[in-house]
């Protein structure tokens, strides 16, 4: 009996100080599982309160998007207007059969048909003869020379803007067939219309529009300003003629006229009576 004493004094001083047993109780405690448990509570805790967070934004978000998703009722009754259309210009007399092509050409913007109706509808500028041009001083020949190229600049600045005003004329009916689509798809009720992808999408077509609508208008002005130009160039011409003119009597006809008038009084001076 005190054999078997002293073998479990032994054993029981050779067990390690981290884990202690309770031999009444049966239940073995170990400090080190038990801390790994308490940290798994901690973690499992802040992972609740993570998802809990999370839930919250999604609900806020799911509530943003529904308010988002609120369509304004009877959209084309309260907002869709109607606006003047494009015509062709058509209701011109014909009477001496010159203005049809020029009609058509505006219409179309067809360079050749703009061309030919220019041509036909305007008084044709003649050409000087090589004789004609030679008989003249190189101060005449200048000024023909520059008035001539007036009269041609004119001619190339019309026959381009009508050109253009033919181009935007033709291609005003479809412009004004995706304006219609577009804001149709605007006050459109249909979910697939009103997705973020599709609004979008609708802005950056109508931004396109936009900027369609904003080229035709600069070409529309750069067409009056070249016909401004040229306007400037004739008004340009006629200031300079005045001035060289006026140079050209003080050079000249003030020499010219004290030679006859000096003439004169010499004559007036030895003339006797009979």
């Amino acid at each position: 009996m005190k054999k078997t004493l002293m073998i479990t004094t032994l054993a029981l001083l050779f067990i390690p100080s981290v884990s202690r047993a309770q031999f009444f109780g049966g239940i073995v405690y170990d400090p080190t599982n038990f801390h790994n448990a308490v940290l798994r509570y901690y973690q499992l805790r802040m992972q609740l309160a993570q998802l809990q967070e999370t839930y919250q934004e999604v609900v806020n978000q799911y509530r943003l998007a529904a308010a988002m998703a609120h369509n304004i009722q009877n959209m084309p009754e309260r907002y869709k207007a109607y606006f003047s259309q494009w015509r062709d210009l058509a209701t011109v007399p014909d009477v001496y059969q010159n203005t049809g092509a020029w009609v058509n050409g505006v219409n179309t913007g067809n360079l050749p048909t703009v061309l030919q109706g220019y041509h036909e509808a305007t008084t044709p500028l003649e050409q000087y003869t090589s004789d004609e041009l030679s008989r003249m001083t190189p101060r005449e020949l200048q000024q023909v020379e520059a008035g001539y190229a007036s009269v041609e600049l004119a001619d190339g600045a019309n026959a381009n803007a009508m050109a253009t005003i033919g181009n935007i004329r033709a291609d005003a009916q479809e412009v004004q067939n995706r304006i219609a689509n577009l804001e149709d798809d605007s006050f459109s009720n249909k979910p697939a219309l009103n997705g973020q992808v599709a609004v979008l999408n609708k802005i950056n077509a109508a931004n396109i529009l936009m900027l369609r609508s904003l080229q035709d208008t600069n070409n529309l002005r750069l067409q009056a300003l070249e016909q401004q130009v040229i306007r400037s160039k004739e008004q340009r011409d006629a200031a300079a003629t005045a001035i060289n003119t006026d140079i050209y009597q003080r050079d000249h006809m003030i020499k010219e006229v004290q030679q006859v008038t000096n003439g004169l009084g010499t004559s007036l001076q030895n003339y006797r009576m009979p």
